[in-house]
């Protein structure tokens, strides 16, 4: 079994890469997309969304970063899926999933789905563009407003030469409202060769377990989940070997904020260095309730240090109760 860290725009960057693959259990990540319209991008602009290419195309915990592309003009995006190969990247990922508004009225993501044969057509270019020794992987949906044609597209992505495929078991119309369809996911294993890989609605182990079971995938890949649990890849994949292993608690969440919130100076603007670690509070409260208690103390706080100092001071009174329970 493989573990895969899903894309989030605007949620999982680099440096949440970075923290998430330090505590084990994911296999590969992917960026956040790359957006491209009508024109080749320069190498910055890859760069900035997967500075991991100036490292050998991995995190430091030597987990692989997949470049995505996000885009409905099959030259520019094969050009573009190109230029990511020649920076390094080890595999390139294409994005017909996404359900945001701004990013369907562009021609992006999941209103591709609509016809089957442009994510053919896409899918097709980026196959020829990009040499044979770089995976080309597929992220989709079952459909955009209904599953009609969800055997199609995946058929066709298949026809395309793409290495695998990953979908996420609900339609644009869904959006993240659960269930997710895992039996959907079933049926497009027996209708291609390819490898599948499942995603959606997976929050814990037991959820992982069931997803296996219905989707017959034996890889997954996390997203929402990870960022509520932080350990959940190595909880999945100690249950696949058989093994049991700690779950983290709250005195082993605190120190990670402050390297999170560490991570995020070091790269960007301090002044907004809070924003992400209040949302990745918001994630975290719905697993532990001590981080609703802190996003109250820190939501209103715009000063780094002053947030640096609170968060220093939290780990340290959190850290008594670690040892005991050592």
């Amino acid at each position: 079994m493989r573990l895969m860290l899903a894309p989030m725009e605007g949620v999982i960057d680099h440096t949440m890469r970075e923290l998430l693959t330090s505590l084990g259990g994911v296999d590969r990540c992917v960026t956040e997309f790359v957006r491209v319209s009508d024109r080749l991008l320069p190498p910055r602009v890859f760069r900035r969304l997967c500075p991991e290419l100036d490292h050998g195309g991995t995190t430091a915990s030597g987990v692989p970063v997949y470049v995505q592309i996000l885009g409905g003009v099959p030259q520019v995006v094969a050009e573009n899926a190109a230029r990511a190969a020649e920076l390094g990247a080890p595999g390139v990922d294409l994005n017909f999933g996404c359900p945001a508004k701004t990013v369907n009225r562009s021609d992006g993501g999941s209103i591709i789905l609509r016809d089957p044969q442009r994510v053919h057509d896409i899918t097709a270019a980026v196959r020829n563009a990009v040499p044979l020794h770089v995976p080309v992987t597929v992220k989709t949906r079952l459909g955009y407003d209904d599953k009609e044609r969800f055997l199609d597209i995946a058929r066709g992505i298949a026809a395309a030469g793409a290495t695998e495929l990953t979908i996420h078991a609900r339609t644009k119309r869904h959006g993240y409202r659960p269930p997710a369809y895992w039996e959907d996911i079933a049926a497009a294993r027996e209708a291609v060769s390819l490898p599948v890989i499942a995603n959606g609605e997976i929050w814990n182990p037991q959820d992982a377990l069931r997803c296996r079971q219905v989707s017959h995938c034996e890889d997954l890949m996390l997203g929402r989940g990870v960022l509520c649990r932080p350990d959940l890849p190595r909880l999945i994949a100690a249950m696949d070997r058989g093994e049991s292993v700690a779950s983290l608690h709250w005195p082993d969440i605190a120190p990670l904020l402050l390297r999170f919130f560490a991570l995020q100076r070091e790269h960007y603007d301090a002044g907004h260095a809070g924003n992400p670690l209040k949302q990745w509070l918001v994630y975290l409260r719905s697993y532990f309730p001590q981080a609703s208690l802190l996003f109250a103390r820190v939501k209103r706080l715009r000063d780094p240090d002053e947030i640096a100092t609170l968060l220093t001071e939290h780990a340290a009174q959190t850290a008594p109760a670690q040892q005991s329970a050592a």
